[in-house]
C-alpha cells in the first residue's frame, strides 16, 4: 500500500501540495486529473522520493520515504516512475537501455538482465526492435520502451506522469493500450493524466487535484457522471 498523510510541499513561497491524503492499494489504478500546476506531478515525485516534503508523511509498504533512516535506493526499487520525456540513452540499443538498471542497480549477470529486457519489451510489443536505437523509434514506441525499462526492475508500483502529452495523437492510443494491459494484469499505477477516457474506463478511482488539494476521489462512473464539488464540475465541464 502507498499512504499519503498530510502532505504539504513548497517550493519557495510557493505552495504546491496543501494536506493531500490518499491511499493506493496493492493492484489498485488510481488517475489523478486537474488542470496544469495542481500539484499532479509533484505528487508523484514525493512519493518515489525525487523531491523532499515540508511535512506529512508517506509510506510505501510501512516504509516511510522521507525518513533519514530510509534507503532511498532500496525502496526505489519498488517504485518505477516513467516520466513525459523518454530519458533514453541514444548511444544504447532498445535492449541496452532496458538491461541497464538491472544490470547496474540491481547486479544481474548480462544474460539474467536480457532476459528480462526480452521479456518485458515483449511484453510492450517490441520485441522486433531489439538492437534498435531509441532515435530510429517513434515517439510512442519510446514511450513503450520506457515503461519497459521501469517494469525491468519488477517494481510494485508504477508511476506514470502524463506519459502522453508529448506524443503525437495518432501515437496515444498505443501507449494508452499498454498501460490498460498492467491494468488489467493487476499492477498499481498512480497514473497523472490529461485522458479522461483512460481515467474512465481503466481506473479504480479517478482522483481530482485543485490548486493543491486533492479535491475530490471517487469511482470513474460516479466521478464522472455526479462529481460532488464545483471545481470538479467546472473542470469536467471545460474537458467536455
Amino acid at each position: 500500500m502507498i499512504e499519503i498523510r498530510n502532505v504539504y510541499k513548497s517550493f519557495g513561497p510557493l505552495e504546491v501540495l496543501k494536506g493531500v491524503n490518499l491511499s493506493v492499494e496493492k493492484g489498485e489504478v488510481v488517475s489523478v486529473i486537474g488542470g496544469s500546476g495542481s500539484g499532479k506531478s509533484t505528487l508523484l515525485t514525493c512519493i518515489n522520493g525525487l523531491e523532499p516534503i515540508n511535512s506529512g508523511t508517506i509510506l510505501v509498504d510501512g516504509v516511510e520515504v522521507h525518513a533519514k533512516t530510509t534507503d532511498l535506493n532500496l525502496l526505489r526499487r519498488k517504485i518505477g516512475i516513467v516520466f513525459q520525456q523518454f530519458n533514453a540513452f541514444p548511444h544504447l540499443t532498445v535492449l541496452e537501455n532496458v538491461t541497464l538498471a538491472p544490470r547496474k542497480v540491481l547486479g544481474m549477470s548480462k544474460a539474467a538482465a536480457e532476459e528480462i529486457a526480452v521479456k518485458q519489451l515483449t511484453h510492450v510489443g517490441l520485441a522486433d526492435k531489439l538492437s534498435v536505437y531509441p532515435g530510429r523509434l517513434s515517439g510512442g514506441q519510446q514511450q513503450r520502451m520506457a515503461i519497459a525499462r521501469a517494469l525491468a526492475m519488477s517494481p510494485a508500483y508504477v508511476l506514470f506522469d502524463e506519459v502522453t502529452s508529448a506524443l503525437d495523437p495518432q501515437l496515444v492510443g498505443e501507449v494508452l493500450d499498454t498501460l490498460k494491459l498492467l491494468a488489467n494484469e493487476g499492477m498499481t499505477m498512480i497514473c497523472v493524466t490529461h485522458e479522461m477516457s483512460f481515467a474512465r474506463d481503466v481506473s479504480d478511482r479517478v482522483a481530482f487535484f485543485h490548486k493543491g488539494v486533492l479535491a475530490e476521489i471517487a469511482p470513474p462512473d460516479q466521478f464522472f457522471s455526479a462529481p460532488q464539488h464545483p471545481e470538479t464540475r467546472e473542470f469536467l465541464s471545460n474537458i467536455r
